[in-house]
């Protein structure tokens, strides 16, 4: 029997269970999540109490069968991802074969790759890791990475995107053209770029949700249409320069502070104190509600991990102008979108539409916005992404958003680890995929490698992660029957 079916018979077809539990493992925090999603998306009306009530026992059924592995240690029946660590050295190895048995990778294997990838070039070249090359690697993902961070979002769903190199086009475009040739303030231009994309994200969500045109078609002669918008707007000359001290052109010139150190710094110390102040926030809540929380060793060496990874960035970065604009830009919409998709009802309505539409539709969700709004804003990413792109090539041009930027930005999100199926994946897949594709490419120039070569690698990259992708979700999926 299908799992979609037979959750629905369990609940009578009124209380959408699997679904909010998918959205509940995906957020990564099972009770709360649960409890959220049941305070967000009420049941359907006419629903009677006596399904709600067997859907929070069947919940309580699952809870209780996943801590009886350690009954009788003395820990309270919780998350089990939790009650592992409570087991010390034994437990963690324990949970390690687990997850590696079940399909669940994670982003491990991303990181072990771009290690490797910096490992062998730094060996090869002899200054792959120097401050100047870390910092044009770090600039040049920011237009890129933001588009992947809007492919993320359209994954989620399960479905696709092909107009996004085309709307990065448009925005530095009708952005541009205000700017320069009708001498527009710049922020109020670039304001109007971007919500001529959003507008052009919901005609397509709307299309596909509400016409029932399939996702690819309507994507796909959004690209043509508006490529061709993109050319009209440019005129005749096809190209229109940034101004050398406008916004746009400061995009990518920009450092924080100005390049002051001390702003790498303050980051770099202020990323693992606000996490582990988050986490013990986490921690005790979870305690006051009687969960197991996450032991305070497990909190500290995650945060020591981090500060393993800002530390010595801050000080290599610092070793050449501070800490690039982009990057900042970057790591801020990743970290402002994961939040979004992990914390909030509307990211858990999102996880819950790409596990199963009709399963989010019987709980109660409007999946119809769900979907428009997600189209806007990866709509509005790519536009973003766009004005970086326009700022790093000093100009706005027809070829804007072509060639292999939506192939990368694609590329970028599926190598992170977010699923083609739909229902897994987090933004910060984006931003690890785009570091893996620009360090390839940029440690391939440093070699001299032909541009062919560039693009077979980073094809067999790609072809790797989907396979794996494919691989541990049929894993999954026979660890879950069995």
């Amino acid at each position: 029997m299908e799992a979609g079916a037979s959750a629905e018979a369990a609940v009578s077809g009124e209380v959408a269970v699997p679904a909010e539990a998918a959205v509940s493992v995906e957020a990564g925090t099972s009770a709360e999540a649960t409890a959220s999603v049941k305070a967000a998306v009420p049941a359907k009306a006419g629903a009677s109490a006596a399904p709600a009530a067997a859907s929070a026992e069947a919940a309580t059924s699952v809870e209780a069968a996943a801590s009886a592995g350690v009954a009788g240690s003395g820990v309270s029946a919780a998350d089990p991802r939790l009650l592992v660590r409570s087991a010390g050295l034994k437990g963690y190895l324990d949970e390690l074969r687990r997850r590696l048995s079940g399909g669940e990778l994670g982003s491990a294997p991303v990181v072990i790759g771009l290690a490797l990838i910096a490992v062998i070039f730094q060996s090869v070249t002899g200054h792959f890791l120097q401050a100047d090359n870390l910092t044009n690697i770090t600039k040049y993902i920011a237009g890129p990475g933001l588009i992947a961070v809007g492919v993320v979002f359209v994954l989620l769903l399960g479905e696709i995107d092909l107009s996004l190199g085309s709307l990065a086009g448009v925005c530095a475009a009708v952005s541009s053209v205000l700017a320069v040739r009708q001498g527009v303030n710049e922020w109020l231009a670039v304001a109007a770029g971007l919500a001529v994309v959003c507008a052009m994200g919901a005609l397509h969500g709307f299309f596909f949700a509400r016409v029932g045109v399939p996702a690819l078609v309507v994507t796909l002669a959004g690209m043509l249409a508006w490529s061709g918008l993109q050319d009209y707007v440019l005129g005749d000359l096809g190209t229109i320069n940034n101004r050398h001290d406008g916004l746009i052109a400061s995009l990518d010139t920009a450092f924080l502070g100005d390049g002051d150190v001390a702003y790498a710094w303050a980051l770099a110390v202020l990323a693992p104190a606000l996490y582990v102040l988050a986490q013990l926030r986490t921690a005790r809540r979870r305690a006051a509600a009687g969960l197991t929380a996450r032991p305070v060793g497990d909190i500290a060496l995650r945060t020591g991990a981090l500060a393993a990874l800002t530390l010595p960035l801050a000080y290599t970065l610092n070793q050449d102008r501070g800490l690039p604009l982009p990057l900042v830009v970057l790591v801020g919409v990743v970290v402002l979108t994961d939040f979004v998709l992990r914390r909030t009802a509307y990211g858990r309505q999102v996880f819950a539409v790409g596990g199963g539409v009709e399963a989010a539709r019987r709980a109660g969700i409007n999946v119809a916005w769900v979907r428009i709004s997600v189209y806007m804003i990866s709509a509005a990413l790519a536009g973003l992404g766009g004005l970086f792109i326009a700022s790093q090539q000093g100009s706005a041009d027809k070829m804007l958003g072509g060639g292999n930027v939506l192939m990368s930005a694609i590329a970028a999100a599926v190598i992170g680890g977010t699923s083609l199926f739909g229902g897994r994946g987090k933004t910060w897949s984006a931003l690890l995929g785009i570091l893996v594709i620009q360090s390839i490419t940029t440690g391939l120039d440093m070699v001299h490698a032909a541009q062919a070569i560039q693009y077979m690698i980073t094809g067999a990259v790609l072809l790797a992660a989907v396979v794996l992708d494919s691989v541990s979700r049929r894993t999954r999926a026979s660890a879950a029957r069995t």
